[in-house]
């Protein structure tokens, strides 16, 4: 088939690519390089079912595919809130244009939606059916308002145009060639304990996150894209851990006598997000099998050859 992933260079994107041109697939990678980067995709850039393109999705485009995984968008709140109104822009008008191709051409297109749709929950664990409690005149919803909208602009092509649509909600993805300075909490944690600096923990550390490797949940990605569920599906892994816990788990693998300092927490930041992934099983066939700790060992070695690079 004749792919296309939009953020293809992206963390998530570059891993996708992977496992697609393995496949034997023709893929076509979308990014403009606004968080994703070149080194990800290095080893495919001269293969002859392999192309680049430098664009962004704000603007339209038009191609031929068979499929769109659809995954442009800052996903770290250091990036999406750096210029909030491109983050709208982005999952607003680059979700219509893709909709629009998709429609056109007749191709499956799958959106790459987000835990943060359920903003800070108040029903734990979050299944698909729970409709949220996001602020949409807060910090973070240029992402998540954006987010929802962009799930409403899918189903309202299906619905309307017979237009074929997934919905994937992602919660915390962590593994190799996440970017150093992204502000999420694994990749901080990882990089402050290898530059033997203390490792920052907002609020007093209780608040909880899923963590789910990203082999994990490109599988979950194309298992949607390829079965017969159109979604919204969770996709991430149930194990839920305190930040804090998260801190002392990767103190213990990198530098045990690293410090532990405490901030304030951030406007808006939520309490708690722990998947309910009941559909994904029943629908997909799909959950997590990779430790935390097994998938942490592979994240540190990457980040460990990143970081020595620098210095």
């Amino acid at each position: 088939m004749r792919i296309l992933v939009t953020g293809g260079a992206g963390f998530i994107g570059s891993h996708l690519i992977d496992r697609l041109m393995e496949k034997g697939h023709e893929v076509l990678c979308l990014d403009n390089f606004y968080t994703g980067h070149k080194r990800n995709i290095l080893k495919w850039l001269d293969n002859p079912y392999f192309e680049l393109v430098r664009h962004d999705i704000t603007e339209p485009i038009r191609l031929e595919v068979d499929q769109i995984y659809h995954l442009a968008c800052p996903a770290s709140p250091i990036h999406y809130q750096f210029n909030p109104v491109k983050t709208i822009k982005t999952n607003v008008l680059g979700t219509l244009y893709m909709l629009g191709l998709a429609k056109r051409v007749n191709a499956r297109i799958l959106l790459a939606s987000t835990s943060e749709v359920y903003g800070d929950p108040d029903v734990h664990p979050q299944p698909e059916e729970y409709r949220g409690n996001v602020s949409c005149t807060g910090l973070r919803a240029c992402y998540d308002e954006g987010k929802r909208v962009a799930e409403t602009l899918a189903f309202e092509y299906h619905r309307e145009h017979k237009t074929d649509i997934r919905v994937a909600r992602i919660f915390n993805t962590y593994g190799p060639r996440m970017l150093e300075n992204d502000g999420r909490v694994v990749s901080n944690f990882i990089v402050q304990a290898l530059k033997g600096i203390p490792l920052t923990i907002y609020g007093d550390g209780s608040q909880t996150r899923s963590f789910c490797y990203v082999s994990d949940l490109v599988e979950g990605l194309m298992r949607l894209m390829n079965g017969e569920y159109i979604g919204p599906v969770n996709l991430g892994n149930p194990g839920e851990y305190s930040i804090l816990e998260l801190a002392q788990i990767i103190q213990g693998m990198i530098n045990p006598d690293a410090e532990l300092v405490y901030k304030p927490l951030p406007q808006d930041d939520p309490k708690q997000r722990q998947p309910d992934i009941t559909k994904a099983k029943s629908y997909l066939g799909w959950e997590p099998t990779i430790p935390l700790k097994d998938g942490l060992e592979l994240a540190i070695k990457d980040f460990r050859e990143r970081v020595s690079q620098e210095s």
